[in-house]
């Protein structure tokens, strides 16, 4: 994949999205519209199914040069050499977790991405390491109805203070990227804009533009 620093554009086969569609045509779509990134996020799934699901995408987005991110599940992104793990507080820092260099194994540096709801959780996962820091959910948001918006002002702290990639996230669609790109905002994450969006590929591509 390319560096991460150049990724702009960081989207998701989420299944409750899906819809009955088959994820490694989601993530081929993904990926024609000029996704960087893309996370799988299977909160309803084993990690048996989970893991199936991953070995169906990852050919996808390593012929594409996009990365896979595994959201929660380490091993499996260990397991299967996937480019990125993503977790959030409760997964890493409630979970005993002080440094990512904890979740490496022998064989395997694995890149990890930590959900940020504020400015000190950004310093604590920067501290700890992190690969690449989400920031958000920025608005309210669907994927997320009870986390509380943490609004432009944190996005505005991030693009003068964080150290490493970090990617507004929540609420993100064609009304509101303007105004997080004035913010300062960079890179960004889209879930439901596009995967309910009745043409992905097309969708990503429109974000793209904004993005270049």
């Amino acid at each position: 994949m390319k560096p991460l620093a150049d990724c702009k554009l960081y989207t998701f086969v989420d299944t409750a999205y899906l819809h009955g569609r088959a994820p490694e045509l989601v993530a081929q779509q993904l990926c024609d519209g000029g996704s960087d990134l893309i996370q799988l996020r299977a909160k309803n799934l084993s990690p048996d199914e989970i893991r199936a699901m991953a070995e169906k995408i990852l050919p996808v987005t390593r012929a594409a040069n996009a990365g896979l991110v595994i959201n929660d599940y380490d091993d499996i992104a260990r397991e299967l050499d996937a480019d990125f793990c993503h977790l959030g507080q409760e997964d890493f820092f409630d979970a005993g977790h002080k440094s990512v260099i904890e979740l490496w194994s022998m064989e395997r540096v694995l890149r990890i991405g930590l959900s940020t709801h504020s400015p000190k959780q950004a310093q604590r996962a920067l501290a700890a390491g992190a690969d690449y820091l989400a920031i958000g959910p920025v608005y309210a948001t669907g994927t997320k109805p009870t986390a509380e918006p943490v609004t432009l002002e944190y996005v505005r702290w991030a693009a003068a203070n964080a150290t490493v990639p970090w990617f507004a996230i929540g609420g993100v669609n064609l009304q509101t990227i303007d105004e997080l790109l004035a913010a300062g905002a960079k890179r960004i994450c889209v879930v439901s804009a596009i995967l309910n969006a009745p043409d992905i590929a097309r969708a990503c591509a429109e974000f793209r533009r904004k993005l270049d």
